[in-house]
């Protein structure tokens, strides 16, 4: 029997099934799925039930599905609700729409082994060694920052398509040695599997309710890319104008991205900041300002091939196109310092506890940089490198342009100040930063329910 809300009225029952139907579910959940007046579900899980059993009446979810939830809820309030998901509902499926809808109290759960155990379970794959990657109404790209040779990934396929776009995502990625298996109507009769190598994938669509299993092989001629910040130049497209590696590890470690966390990147450049700040976490936001549309659009590819197609990708000049983004907890600045009022919008648009870090090259940049961390304090450092090139037939070092780097934390607590906001032309000549670092580089001038 389900259980009534803290309002008295029934709580909507939320019951996972599995391909094997009504079969394979237990006692409690066929009685929720019997006693309910609406049975809410995609049109695959309700021809699940049987008539006889489930005589409620039978709705199935428009498409797109997400923003139909609260007036479908809505349209059958005080009804016995019972909604259908593919296994557990509270895993890439409908239980979390519904929980952020009606609160976690209004709903009772009835989970089913997830797609994930049951295909852990056929391969002999440890759950929690296993990286789950869902394409559901999600881009292929995503795929791509959970690539490392030797590891184990399960795809949640989204189509009969979904394990050849597989295939040549790895290919392109250079994983192609990368062995595949596909595992479709896990759990029901006509469960069935076929493998293959991502190099020379020729099977014809198959099920569309299947998962892929990716034992990840790297070529070894691909480049190697790491989890940490300061992924290779190489990694990314570039017209020069990119924040090179080692900077840009110090710089992320500045940032310091945490789960959930959203970022401004301004004067994106190559977009490498933002990527990476992404790659740090699958729940990390960002949002790149450039200017230049051609960069943008290279900015947007650099997402793509590096596996974070989220990027949101903003055109236009800072700081005016900072207006109406949503509240960041950090910001970056790496280009276009000394435009007036940019620093303000960034610091202003801060929430207290939140992160700026800028980067520059100039003396003009600096001496601004040096004001602001007169008034607000933080940590201002020079970041140098030299790399060793040859000279004749000896090896010598050649000195990059040095980067100097104010990162700061806005306080719980701001005093009121009438200053006047600060541009290059307000701020006195560079003064010696009062701290050094060695480091290279510098940057030149973004419901699994069918």
């Amino acid at each position: 029997m389900t259980p009534a809300s803290p309002t008295g009225i029934p709580a909507v029952a939320v019951v996972g099934i599995g391909a094997d139907g009504w079969e394979g579910l237990p006692a409690a959940s066929r009685a929720a799925l019997a006693e309910a007046d609406v049975l809410i579900g995609g049109p695959r899980q309700l021809e699940l039930l049987p008539a006889a059993e489930c005589p409620g009446e039978r709705v199935p979810w428009p498409s797109p599905l997400r923003p139909a939830v609260p007036g479908l809820l809505a349209a059958h309030a005080g009804h016995r609700v019972a909604v259908l998901a593919s296994g557990d509902p509270m895993f890439y499926g409908i239980g979390r729409a519904l929980s952020e809808e009606l609160g976690a109290a209004a709903l009772h759960v009835l989970p089913h082994p997830s797609s994930v155990s049951l295909a852990c379970a056929r391969l002999g794959w440890p759950v929690e060694d296993t990286e789950v990657v869902t394409l559901v109404g999600r881009p292929a790209a995503r795929l791509a920052a959970a690539l490392h040779d030797g590891r184990r990934v399960l795809v949640l396929s989204a189509n009969a398509d979904t394990p050849a776009e597989v295939a040549a995502l790895l290919r392109e990625r250079g994983f192609g040695p990368s062995r595949l298996r596909v595992l479709a109507q896990l759990g029901a009769e006509g469960e069935s599997s076929y493998e293959g190598i991502a190099d020379t994938w020729s099977h014809v669509p198959g099920d569309a309710l299947n998962v892929v299993a990716v034992e990840c092989r790297r070529s070894p001629d691909a480049l190697r890319l790491g989890v940490v910040p300061g992924l290779p130049d190489a990694a990314y497209e570039s017209d020069g104008q990119l924040t090179k590696r080692y900077v840009r590890a110090a710089t992320l470690a500045a940032l310091a991205p945490a789960p959930g966390e959203l970022l401004w990147d301004v004067g994106g450049g190559s977009g490498s900041i933002a990527v990476e700040w992404l790659r740090a976490h699958p729940s990390c936001r960002a949002v790149t300002i450039e200017k230049n549309p051609v960069r943008a659009e290279r900015i947007t590819r650099n997402a793509d091939r590096l596996g974070v197609p989220g990027l949101r990708v903003v055109t236009g000049a800072a700081p005016a196109a900072l207006t109406g983004l949503p509240t960041p907890d950090a910001v970056f600045i790496g280009g276009g310092l000394t435009a007036p009022g940019l620093l303000d919008a960034g610091w202003d648009a801060l929430p207290p506890g939140g992160r700026l870090v800028a980067n520059t090259v100039t003396l003009e940049s600096e001496a601004l940089l040096t004001e602001w961390y007169r008034r607000h304090g933080g940590e201002l450092v020079r970041l140098a490198v030299a790399q060793a090139v040859p000279v004749g037939g000896f090896t010598g070092w050649r000195q990059a342009m040095p980067v100097t780097q104010w990162s700061v934390t806005k306080p719980l607590t701001t005093a009121p100040t009438t200053a006047a906001p600060l541009t290059a032309a307000t701020t006195a000549a560079p003064t010696t930063v009062p701290a050094q670092a060695q480091s290279s580089g510098h940057r030149t001038a973004g419901v699994d329910d069918r």
